[in-house]
């Protein structure tokens, strides 16, 4: 044991370049995917929060956002490759087994997580100073696009929550990417394969290096709360 964590170790001091490749491309495949999220989900959250309470277009679409939140990436996999095969609606681009396939199946996975969780700040903010924007003669859409501005350092912690879920998960991009050497191996799919070949120290190098991504946006995501928390006290 003390062998295989003194490789690993020596693997990440050399700045192995297999292990730098599948890096860069699992921060490129999931920054992109988190990108399309946000473009898609903010506007669709602040669409909601713009909803009256009682109507059923905000409820149903809640309801199929608050599901989403806990669908399998396997299923989401499963469902792009459906769309991408040969025989799917969208066989004639040729995008199955490529980098931009993972993006699209992460675009998936995370728009749920980005649309309900920036939905849910912007309502509580509404709740808080709706009224107060109203009085000034904002509209309802008009409000929502004013609080998505001043929750920005909120909205931004959900996006690195989003990046987090992205960047972490194995299931989808395993479907849709094939995990193939040099083109569409990411971290996770490189520790899964080399942990069944029994490269440990290099299953272990690259577990550290996503243990620190993660670790990394952990942090990032607690100085903006508190930086956010000692503007609202000031």
């Amino acid at each position: 044991m003390l062998d295989t964590l003194a490789q690993a170790l020596s693997l990440l001091a050399e700045a192995d370049g297999p292990l730098l490749r599948v890096l860069a491309l699992s921060l490129l495949v999931s920054g992109s995917a988190c990108a399309l999220a946000t473009l898609l989900g903010l506007p669709l959250a602040a669409w909601l929060v713009a909803l009256p309470q009682a109507s059923r277009w905000r409820q149903a679409w809640v309801l199929l956002l608050n599901t989403g939140l806990a669908l399998p990436s396997v299923l989401v996999g499963l469902l792009v490759y459906l769309l991408l095969s040969r025989s799917g609606p969208l066989g004639h681009w040729g995008l199955l087994f490529t980098p931009w396939a993972m993006v699209l199946a992460q675009t998936v996975l995370i728009l749920p997580v980005v649309a309900a969780l920036a939905r849910a700040r912007l309502a509580e903010a509404m709740e808080e100073g709706g009224e107060q924007l109203r009085s000034l003669g904002a509209s309802g859409p008009q409000a929502a696009l004013l609080l998505v501005w001043h929750q920005r350092s909120a909205l931004l912690v959900v996006l690195l929550s989003a990046f987090g879920r992205a960047i972490s998960e194995v299931g989808a991009v395993m479907v849709v990417g094939g995990n193939i050497e040099g083109f569409t191996r990411v971290m996770t799919t490189s520790i899964a394969l080399e942990t069944s070949k029994g490269d440990l120290p290099r299953a272990i190098a690259l577990g550290v290096t996503l243990l620190v991504v993660v670790g990394l946006l952990n942090g990032l995501s607690a100085l903006l709360l508190k930086a956010q928390a000692r503007g609202a006290a000031a």
